[in-house]
């Protein structure tokens, strides 16, 4: 092969990279601009023209996926035999130090067989230590002092480090925790993900000749996706690159969007001071998208400070105006969104081209009513569907076991959740006597209570859970659905035992059941013999039994944005573009947080390669109640130059203006079947009203009126059933 080859299509910045001097260098690479082909054409530079050999080389990726495909490009490129390509270590951060400790358990101090745990493994274990040191898990649930444990190690600190009397009872609580399941591990030989790194780290501290021995091996280090390392990752390479080593570090600081999860965007920066002196090098053209929607992106970002600074350009064309819509609330927002798919459909992108993006998981619940509703595919990229999540099934068990004490599968799900001290022995006994009574597992408790079959904790404990069961009989006996459902959630406690989960993961199921809220208010009964619960159960389950698209059937994707990273599509959607929705609401009065929000929002609009829509709702259910949101400050960031506003009412688009009130403006109409402006009519639900407005058409007809009972609302015309009085 051909030293020059190594250089064709390449352009020059990316050359500039990829051909550099032996040293230490930063490339910043912009999305869409080829990152992963300068990562794999450096490894072939320095092997054809530097003389490395791969056994020489590491390259780290943050995902094994990644891996996978740097190891296939490489042996393309190069015509590398599959045994030359193994001598070099190409994998995530878990796996190359997973690979050390298995070659030196012994210096490591970990036995010959040791076992990773995964996040389940590692749970069970920490529930045997609350058992042993008698902890309140309803007080200290399982799942926080996972968290604590996990970001103590990813920043290298053991319990040794921290302060076991600390005035804080939590801190206290969970550092007396985290030690005991540290000597639960050291007992086992057990190692948890984030113990990985951090022994790993600790192999290199402790043991110079071997960290002088992978010094002088490893001359030449590649990191992809640098924005995303945390304390822990950084040390170790650090630690392993010493003096000599030659660095490449490759990342972009705008799209650092997992602070929550402990990655560093300051470790960008402090590359460039502890690895001194560093080249740097930007790479800002971009292959993926057009001008216009490169030009929004780049005038988003510039809104952040601190910044390495650089600005995305392509040679491809301008490409199509970016479209705004303005939803009068969620619903019309869905409704519009799945016409919008239908039209790129009809102009012949596959389903497969088109992503709807969200920056909250409870946001896919009212997008897939509305798919399932045209019957459309679609399909949750790197989630589940609304019914099916975990803490939306364990609401739903609850109510299930009000309407049918006898429904062994809810009883089974939430028995012990949250945790009340319902154990493994306790379940198998009780499910033995219902099978020997011919009981449910309701009636078998009730009757194990009486006869005394359990000593005296795990009688108490499921004493308390019938006793719960009744009391939520009682005290929603009278409750409108949606007061029903809150109800449960707050008394089993359900709401806070999710809340108690740390980052992301807690606050989107804590989203989740608000939104399980918001579809019990929004939701009318079809069958009037029966209850508005029976109703909304037999809805869920439906709803739940009805498919995603089949594995290999083109299919829309939604996904959060977060999800999002590393994706792109032909057509996207940016949904939801309002204060204290996107930015979150946690994240306003933080400029860290606010400014990490932003790059979520860069990220989310480089996906687009060709179309992009941005939508917002001016009225939308958040926490079980109507919010009346701004519209996001990111739309007031791009120039209104790139926007044009969709109206329903018309079928050309018009010109955006970011100072306007972004209040669409309202034609008035009376083709909405003989309804009227001001005119009192009646709704079987919600009561007397007056008309406020009419606006849209056809199948997006919708009427606001305001409730002398009710309130405000927005109805859907060909849904509501509106009488004149």
């Amino acid at each position: 092969m051909d030293v020059s080859d190594l250089l064709l299509d390449l352009n020059p910045a990316q050359r500039e990279a990829v051909s550099a001097e032996p040293c230490n260098q930063l490339v910043l690479a912009g999305a869409g601009s080829g990152k992963t082909r300068v990562l794999v054409h450096r490894i072939a530079w320095l092997m054809r023209v530097e003389g490395a050999s791969p056994h020489q080389i590491l390259a780290v990726t943050f995902t094994n996926k990644a891996a996978h495909e740097m190891r296939e490009r490489l042996a393309q490129l190069m015509g590398e035999s599959s045994f030359a390509l193994r001598q070099m270590w190409v994998g995530t951060f878990h796996g190359l130090a997973h690979r050390l400790l298995r070659a030196h358990w012994r210096e490591a101090k970990l036995s010959e067989n040791f076992q990773i745990l995964d996040s389940d493994d590692q749970l069970r274990v920490i529930k045997r230590v609350y058992q042993e040191l008698q902890i309140d898990d309803s007080r200290w649930p399982h799942r926080q002092a996972q968290w604590f444990i996990n970001e103590k190690k990813d920043e290298g600190l053991r319990a040794q480090h921290l302060d076991a009397n600390h005035y804080d009872p939590f801190a206290r609580t969970m550092t007396q925790i985290y030690t005991a399941y540290q000597e639960a591990c050291e007992r086992g030989g057990l190692v948890d993900f984030a113990e990985l790194l951090l022994r790993s780290h600790e192999l290199w501290l402790h043991n110079a000749e071997l960290l002088k021995h992978y010094q002088q091996r490893f001359r030449f280090m590649l990191v992809d996706e640098f924005q995303d390392t945390n304390t822990i990752q950084y040390a170790w390479l650090r630690v392993l690159a010493g003096k000599s080593a030659v660095l490449t570090a490759v990342g972009d600081d705008d799209q650092s969007i997992y602070g929550w999860r402990g990655a560093r965007v300051e470790n960008l920066h402090q590359f460039q001071k502890d690895f001194a002196p560093v080249t740097l090098t930007r790479l800002e053209q971009n292959y993926r998208s057009t001008s216009t929607i490169l030009d929004a992106a780049n005038a988003v970002i510039a809104n952040n400070g601190e910044r390495l600074g650089k600005t995305l350009w392509t040679e491809s064309v301008e490409g199509e105006a970016i479209d705004l819509y303005a939803a009068f609330n969620d619903l019309d927002e869905a409704r519009f969104i799945v016409d919008r798919a239908q039209t790129w459909l009809k102009q012949g992108y596959s389903a497969d081209d088109i992503a709807i993006l969200y920056r909250s998981n409870a946001q896919s619940r009212v997008l897939e009513e509305a798919f399932l509703r045209q019957d459309l595919p679609y399909r949750i990229h790197g989630g589940q569907r609304f019914y099916e999540r975990l803490e939306i099934k364990n609401a739903l068990a609850y109510l299930r076991l009000l309407k049918n004490r006898n429904d062994d599968a809810a009883f089974e799900r939430v028995v012990n959740t949250p945790t009340r001290g319902i154990g493994n022995k306790t379940m198998d006994d009780l499910r033995t006597f219902a099978r020997d009574q011919g009981f449910s597992l309701h009636e078998a408790a009730v009757g194990a209570l009486r006869a005394k079959v359990f000593p005296n904790r795990a009688s108490g404990a499921l004493q308390n859970f019938l006793d719960l069961l009744n009391h939520l009989q009682e005290q929603t006996a009278d409750c409108e659905l949606a007061e029903l459902v809150q109800q449960v959630l707050q008394e089993s406690g359900l709401r806070e035992f999710h809340r108690m989960e740390k980052g992301e993961r807690g606050q989107a199921r804590v989203e989740n059941l608000d939104e399980l809220i918001n579809a019990c208010r929004a939701f009318e009964p079809e069958d009037e013999e029966r209850s508005a619960l029976e109703n909304f159960l037999d809805r869920a389950a439906l709803d739940a039994g009805d498919a995603q698209a089949e594995e290999g059937q083109a299919a829309v994707q939604m996904m959060t944005l977060h999800s999002a990273k590393g994706l792109e599509f032909p057509c996207v959607v940016l949904a939801g573009l309002e204060e204290n929705l996107f930015p979150h609401r946690m994240s306003i009065d933080e400029p860290g947080r606010l400014e990490e929000e932003r790059r979520l929002c860069y990220v989310g609009i480089t996906r687009a390669m060709q179309n992009l829509l941005l939508s917002y709702a001016e009225v939308r259910r958040m926490n079980g109640e109507e919010r009346y949101n701004a519209p996001s400050r990111f739309l007031r960031e791009i120039p209104s130059g790139l926007i044009n506003e969709v109206r329903l009412r018309s079928t050309v688009s018009r010109p955006y203006v970011a100072a306007a009130s972004f209040k669409t403006k309202i034609e008035k109409s009376n083709e909405y079947g003989g309804l009227q402006l001001g005119q009192n009519v009646r709704h079987n639900k919600f009561g007397e009203g007056v008309i406020l407005q009419l606006e849209g058409r056809g199948a997006a007809a919708r009427a606001t009126i305001n409730f002398a009972s009710e309130g405000m609302k927005c109805l859907m015309l060909q849904y509501a059933s509106l009488e004149p009085c």
